[in-house]
């Protein structure tokens, strides 16, 4: 069996398109998509029917057909937008693409028609503030948060209602959640049956753990870890974050330190334990982890290479493989093939 694997490269104005053999973690080039204007942020719907990508030097995001049996593109339809998304997913029920604007300082919400192209215009824009960097819908798709990072953002978390019917969103109450220090919220990712939620802090250089009150849909801090070792004192940033599909472990990249940071996630609590750092590309701005659960990859901005790593047992991260790929890897996005 295998999965596809898309790696978007905004210095080459492509998409690299990849199968990924899910015994061995191998990746086998299959076709570069050509598409103008820094192509960044993806976005796959949860049938894997329909592709969306942030062109992000054109200000344009554009839509795709996935063809089941090769996991090819087929570009449908593009919309114009105000500003270029740093960030991009679809909702639980795969009707909306939700975009987050870094210097757009805001969101905006577009519904997917039944032919898969976005409409346009979206049927929500939302001003929030500068900085604005992951929109995402938590498991039960009534409610949304937007991580704004610190010094070019406000440090906060909005907090929001989502219609699932319409797309539209409110304030939630209270709408903001400021954290103690001015870490950044960046990304983030939700664990797959417990009521917590993950983010990387961009100049905190650390892991936020929250809970997730699945009632009023807001936050609540448990824990900050550190991502960086005891004692390194050099300029860095995280980027992604993300999880196994069981819920064992959690994964952030460091940019500076040019590692991936590991945490085990305690079962009943959702706490984390550090696991310490593996040596990455230089920039890791993207990683992606498969379907199954067995392999990260992580990509080096600065670099232009990918670096496969097989997840051990114990979460650890044992090196396999680097792939050229190309100039400025921005996303790297892995799902099953259809079958």
């Amino acid at each position: 069996m295998a999965n596809y694997a898309y790696v978007s490269l905004q210095g080459d104005d492509r998409i690299a398109r990849f199968f990924q053999d899910e015994a061995t973690g191998a990746l086998s080039k299959r076709e570069d998509v050509p598409l103008s204007g820094g192509p960044a942020a993806i976005a796959v719907t949860p049938n894997r029917r329909f592709f969306y990508i942030a062109r992000r030097g054109e200000r344009k995001l554009s839509s795709f057909r996935v063809e089941p049996a090769s996991g090819g593109l087929d570009l449908i339809g593009t919309a114009g937008l105000v500003s270029d998304p740093c960030w991009l997913a679809t909702d639980r029920s795969g009707r909306f693409v939700l975009a987050a604007y870094y210097e757009g300082r805001g969101v905006t919400v577009h519904r997917i028609g039944t032919d898969g192209v976005l409409a346009d215009p979206p049927v929500e824009r939302l001003t929030t503030a500068r900085g604005a960097h992951c929109f995402q819908t938590d498991p039960t798709n009534r409610f949304a948060f937007v991580s704004h990072i610190a010094g070019r953002g406000p440090n906060e978390i909005w907090q929001f209602r989502f219609d699932a019917a319409t797309g539209r969103l409110e304030p939630n109450q209270p709408a903001r959640l400021v954290p103690d220090q001015p870490v950044g919220p960046r990304h983030y990712c939700f664990h797959p049956s417990l009521d917590v939620v993950y983010f990387s802090n961009e100049q905190g250089s650390s892991v936020g753990v929250y809970r997730l009150d699945r009632a009023s849909g807001t936050l609540s801090a448990l824990q900050t870890l550190s991502t960086l070792p005891a004692g390194w004192t050099g300029q860095n940033s995280t980027s992604k974050c993300q999880i196994v599909p069981s819920g064992r472990f959690v994964y952030v990249p460091n940019r500076g330190h040019n590692s991936i940071a590991g945490f085990a996630v305690d079962p009943p609590t959702g706490l984390l334990t550090a696991l310490g750092q593996t040596p990455s590309e230089k920039i890791p701005r993207a990683i992606g982890i498969d379907p199954g659960g067995a392999f990260l990859y992580a990509a080096g901005q600065e670099s232009g290479r990918l670096a496969a790593y097989r997840i051990e047992a114990s979460g650890a991260l044992r090196p396999t493989e680097t792939y050229d790929v190309g100039a400025r890897p921005m996303w790297v996005t892995i799902v099953p093939a259809k079958g």
